[in-house]
């Protein structure tokens, strides 16, 4: 599943979800550590669409709150209800059952432009770690 995971540099990540068409968005595990424990997520509506870029969600942590942003556009269809009552699944399982929201209706060709885990990973080493959320 990792070479289907993109990623951007305000460090959100997007892969396939189980159904067809439809991709699910989450932030990466370095973001999780550089926001620490994460105590609610505002989670997006279903049936909005956003922007590619565009604020989807909100992230607060012991530290502050983050936004979260679609790394394409899309529609909301679902989002994980399970963050409401344990907002660290962030923390603890980023990649899987941390999930954030889903989309459909993405423009495939939007996908291939984010980075993949080799260049996410270059771009963190060459100093992008630094989140440039809220």
């Amino acid at each position: 599943m990792t070479e289907a995971r993109r990623y951007t540099k305000t460090h959100e990540w997007i892969a396939p979800a189980n159904v067809q068409g439809e991709w699910n968005v989450g932030i990466t595990d370095f973001a999780q550590k550089e926001v620490t424990d994460v105590v609610f997520v505002e989670l997006p509506k279903v049936g909005r669409s956003v922007p590619r870029g565009g604020e989807a969600a909100i992230i607060e942590s012991v530290k502050a709150a983050f936004s979260i942003y679609a790394p394409v556009a899309g529609t909301i269809v679902a989002v994980n209800p399970d963050l409401d009552s344990d907002p660290g699944l962030l923390n603890r399982d980023p990649y899987g059952k941390g999930w954030i929201f889903r989309l459909k209706a993405v423009q495939p060709e939007e996908i291939p432009v984010l980075m993949d885990e080799g260049a996410y990973q270059k771009f963190l080493k060459e100093g992008g770690g630094h989140p440039e959320h809220g």
